[in-house]
């Protein structure tokens, strides 16, 4: 898959040093994913959650951090929407960033 922005995920680890190991290690993996449906996300990382407007949340760190992307199944894209602390994301609507 090809994953836009990294740029959003380096910032942020960059004022979190201790989710960087973790944000670098699920950018590598997914930049070799090769998604086609939900369900192989859900294959590869059980424990996300896809929710609607093709969004998916991944837990980091042990839910500390909440990871929302973008996919795009068709064009093989991955778009970071949004990357926070656990209290952040409770501000937003995931389905809508």
């Amino acid at each position: 898959m090809r994953v836009i922005a990294r740029r959003t995920l380096t910032e942020f680890s960059q004022k979190h040093p201790e989710v960087k190991s973790s944000l670098d290690t699920w950018y590598y993996e997914v930049k070799k994913e090769h998604w086609k449906l939900p369900q192989d996300i859900m294959e590869r990382y059980p424990k996300c959650r896809i929710i609607g407007n093709n969004r998916v949340i991944f837990n980091i760190l042990h839910n500390k951090y909440r990871l929302i992307i973008l996919v795009q199944f068709e064009s093989g894209i991955v778009y970071i929407r949004f990357v926070g602390t656990h209290k952040e994301y409770d501000k937003i609507k995931a389905e809508e960033v």
